[in-house]
């Protein structure tokens, strides 16, 4: 008997082909998940877990990750199945063996192909969550009130419940002249990862490049690339073949820090600490620009 069973039932009656367990190993599942790998006979399966309150979380995971997928430019794991055993929630997903080594360069490619599978608004058909954070994902024809409303205000009214008022105070004149970072440039709707930082991508056993994790949703693609800026992890060669397929814009080395902005709200919601006072910073910065 394993603790597995029930959910290996589940990847039996989904797939269609009786999965019996034969091993279990336990896996890293980020900073809020846990996580296991779970063998068979003729397959395996990454499972990730948490309180079954969150199974909206993992549904929309997997939906994001269809979404990629469905855009044919770079490889994420196929989701399975999703849903509750007792007191907890899980995803059943493909299992791709990480760790290899692989070409910047074609992730650079590959996540620039990705960005040019577009949709008709900002947004999604669904919310979804950045981290254990409420993503809001409605509809909106303009990216700046997209933006600003579903973005950096949405984190901001966070903050101020969770005590940092004054990020939001500061804020405001920000928040009234976002236009100003686009007088010159008009984002496309581009399929985005939503939450690329070093640790939501590798290379598989083929040394194809894989992203996993996703907070999708439809923005501007700079939005992505600004965050694979804020902890480091990507070389200069992923940022050369990305800009040879799809350049970036020149204003782009202003509006990243707008972007890493809601990146940076979101640590200080999720973990305290002293992610307000580099949010502060970045309000103080950008602010400087107007």
């Amino acid at each position: 008997m394993s603790e597995y069973d029930n959910i290996a039932a589940k990847i039996s009656e989904t797939t269609g082909n009786e999965f019996v367990i034969t091993g279990e190993r336990h896996a890293g599942g980020g900073c809020i998940n846990d996580a296991v790998v779970l063998t068979g006979s003729k397959a395996s399966y990454f499972v990730k877990m948490n309180q079954a309150q969150m199974l909206h979380m993992f549904e929309a995971e997997a939906e994001g990750l269809a979404e990629i997928n469905s855009a044919h430019a770079i490889r994420a794991p196929l989701p399975v199945v999703s849903g509750v055993d007792g007191d907890r929630s899980f995803l059943v997903l493909e299992y791709i063996s990480l760790g290899g080594t692989g070409s910047a360069a074609e992730f650079g490619q590959k996540m620039a192909r990705m960005h040019r599978h577009t949709a008709s608004q900002f947004g999604w058909h669904r919310d979804n969550t950045i981290g254990s954070t409420p993503q809001p994902n409605q509809r909106r024809d303009n990216w700046i009130d997209f933006w600003g409303e579903q973005r950096l205000g949405y984190q901001l009214d966070l903050a101020a419940r969770n005590g940092e008022p004054l990020l939001k105070t500061q804020a405001h004149r920000l928040l009234q002249n976002l236009p100003r970072f686009f007088s010159e440039y008009s984002p496309r709707p581009s399929l985005l990862h939503g939450d690329l930082w070093g640790g939501n991508y590798g290379y598989d056993d083929c040394s194809q490049p894989v992203i996993y994790d996703p907070a999708v949703y439809y923005g501007d693609r700079e939005a992505d690339i600004a965050m694979t800026e804020l902890f480091g992890g990507f070389g200069a060669g992923f940022y050369d073949a990305y800009n040879a397929s799809y350049p970036l814009d020149s204003g782009y080395s202003e509006r990243k820090t707008l972007y890493n902005l809601y990146h940076i709200l979101n640590h200080f919601n999720l973990f305290g600490g002293g992610y307000a006072t580099q949010a502060l910073g970045m309000i103080q910065r950008l602010s400087a620009l107007l």
